[in-house]
């Protein structure tokens, strides 16, 4: 069963107040078009998952952000949108940071089942605060929690009919960890082929993890 769609149809599945992965390390590999998309569907009070809110001058998530429907922000490198630093300084937005290690290790938790894991990264620093902390082996770790968007946003270079996913060098970053934790997740492919035309050995996210494919070529 082809599971392609317009981008029209795939985002009618995301509503007020709900998370949203989006993936991409700056603007490689998100999914530009799915954000476009996004920016004209009338929702607010959205909570972010991403490295980034896109870029200056409404790039990216920067053009979600401009709109006022994004309340909160979990990730790791906000500072490369200065206007993303404006909005939580005037009390506008609410962060949440994250390293880049532990963003991708909560994503993978919750798409593998996992409750949670414990991790030295933060230990001692104002991102511990608030956290079960605990002594192992003489060394303190930091209790993090799984991330499960309601959404996720994710971009590969070729996606079969079914939902199978293959991903362009490091433009791979979060897309994978997002697609295998969120509750729904829509794929905005470069291109789209049929069913047997993917290398099985190159297929990164099999089509059990994909609800929506949408056309993100030119």
């Amino acid at each position: 069963m082809s599971k392609v769609v317009s981008i029209e149809e795939a985002l009618t599945h995301i509503k007020d107040g709900d998370t949203i992965a989006v993936g991409g390390f700056g603007l490689v590999g998100c999914p530009i078009k799915l954000v476009d998309g996004l920016s004209e569907r009338p929702v607010s009070r959205l909570t972010i998952i991403s490295n980034n809110l896109g870029e200056p001058g409404g790039l990216g998530l920067g053009k979600i952000l401009h709109q006022n429907k994004i309340s909160k922000a979990i990730g790791s490198f906000f500072t490369s949108n200065i206007d993303a630093v404006k909005y939580a300084n005037e009390g506008k937005l609410e962060v949440e940071l994250v390293p880049q290690g532990t963003l991708a290790e909560r994503l993978r938790a919750g798409g593998a089942g996992i409750g949670g894991f414990f991790t030295k990264t933060a230990a001692g620093t104002l991102l511990a605060k608030g956290k079960e902390s605990r002594i192992i082996e003489g060394e303190e770790y930091i209790f993090e929690s799984p991330l499960i968007p309601d959404v996720a946003l994710i971009k590969a270079k070729k996606a079969d009919t079914y939902g199978n996913l293959i991903f362009s060098k490091t433009a791979r970053n979060f897309n994978p960890d997002m697609a295998k934790a969120a509750k729904i997740t829509i794929v905005e492919a470069e291109e789209i082929v049929e069913v047997g035309q993917l290398n099985p050995e190159e297929i990164v996210v099999p089509h059990l993890f994909v609800n929506y494919v949408v056309n993100g070529g030119n």
